[in-house]
């Protein structure tokens, strides 16, 4: 059985013949493993599956950035000035409308190759006030079909690319609730259906219906799984309560599009996530990742697995922050074999790290935990 296929066995809930083990590798480990060159997420991943022998699943961003914040459009004229300063990477966006000029500006640490790889934290929110969002619904532009055809050229060329070792899962914008705390800020989000309920619908109804039509035309292109980032409504920031009433119903509508493309959804939340495992489920999820345990998370996967591990395909566990880049061979080895033991009954589950690998994480290490997982994954044994 070759990567793709089990791969894609395990999103079904089908059993293959072993454990898929899939390592998330982007631009900070690549940098590290392919120095002195501007790295993709696609034709390097590629490379370091083969090196390392593991599953791969891609994670491209080249269509995380929605289509209105690229170029302009009619009654949408953006503008988009990047500027270093002070070690740091600055994305100035304005855009202009027959209302007002909106503006968003983001900014994260400047690290050379690394920077396209960040996930820029934001200095000025695009929606502050009622104005700006009557403004962004009345000119927001869908999705156009110049974007529907670079979708489709560059995840079949991605397909191409990867062939049998694995599955394209390109990062569509984020969940409903990412997309809306990227353009209005996080303690302002979460009171908005307290304190202006009408302002809040109108916002998350207007996005949830652009990310729906542009994620099912990537889903469309793509096929495979399209990658679901919800990390910022994690259980650290936002209840059970408050999600069940306040996010998922957006978030549902947004993976029902994507499912009904014939696609399957992967959702990352690579932090505390454990009362919302069961709202994962409602969302109609097929895989949810990284299971990340304390103190990144509060992920326990014998748990997840007894609750709700006959629903969603299960994906990490281990660390790769602290554990992976100092154990022996002996404690790695052991602590994958704890790991499989538990994820492997009755199938759902791919073996990964609790995010993405790291710059200066030991190769000998990632070369034991491969082998060590393929041995204890086997579902022969």
């Amino acid at each position: 059985m070759n990567a793709r296929e089990r791969l894609l066995l395990t999103l079904k809930g089908e059993i293959p013949d072993r454990v898929p083990v899939s390592l998330f590798v982007q631009e900070e480990f690549l940098s590290y493993m392919y120095p002195g060159k501007t790295v993709d997420r696609v034709t390097d991943a590629v490379e370091c599956a083969k090196h390392f022998e593991f599953d791969l699943m891609t994670r491209s961003k080249r269509f995380e950035t929605p289509h209105f914040m690229k170029k302009s459009f009619p009654n949408w004229q953006l503008s988009c000035n990047i500027i270093r300063k002070a070690g740091n990477f600055y994305k100035i966006y304005e855009i202009k409308t027959p209302l007002k000029t909106l503006k968003q500006v983001e900014v994260g640490p400047d690290v050379g190759a690394k920077s396209s790889g960040l996930h820029l934290s934001t200095q000025e929110y695009m929606i502050k006030d009622a104005s700006d969002l009557e403004t962004f619904i009345k000119y927001v532009p869908s999705i156009d079909q110049e974007t529907i055809s670079e979708m489709t050229e560059y995840c079949s060329w991605s397909k191409k690319q990867i062939g049998d070792l694995g599955i394209s899962v390109p990062w569509t914008w984020g969940g409903i609730y990412n997309q809306a705390a990227t353009y209005r800020e996080a303690t302002e989000l979460m009171m908005d259906p307290y304190i202006n309920p009408e302002f809040y619908g109108r916002y998350m109804t207007k996005l949830t219906e652009l990310s729906s039509e542009y994620s099912a035309a990537l889903a469309r292109a793509n096929g495979d799984a399209i990658g679901i980032q919800g990390n910022i409504a994690n259980s650290a920031v936002i209840g059970k309560d408050f999600f069940d009433e306040y996010i998922l119903p957006y978030e549902k509508k947004l993976v029902d599009a994507i499912h009904e493309m014939g696609s399957f959804t992967i959702y990352h939340n690579c932090g505390k996530a454990e009362v919302l495992q069961s709202s994962y489920v409602d969302m109609g999820l097929t895989a949810w990742e990284t299971l990340a345990a304390h103190p990144q998370g509060d992920n326990d996967l014998e748990r997840a697995k007894e609750n709700v591990g006959q629903h969603l395909t299960l994906i990490g566990n281990l660390d790769q922050i602290n554990f992976l880049k100092t154990a022996s061979e002996t404690e790695l080895e052991a602590k994958v074999e704890q790991i499989i033991s538990i994820g492997k009954p009755g199938g759902r589950y791919i073996f990964a790290c609790s995010d993405f690998l790291e710059a200066e994480t030991p190769l000998m290490n990632i070369t034991a935990i491969v082998k060590a997982a393929k041995h204890h994954g086997n579902y022969h044994l």
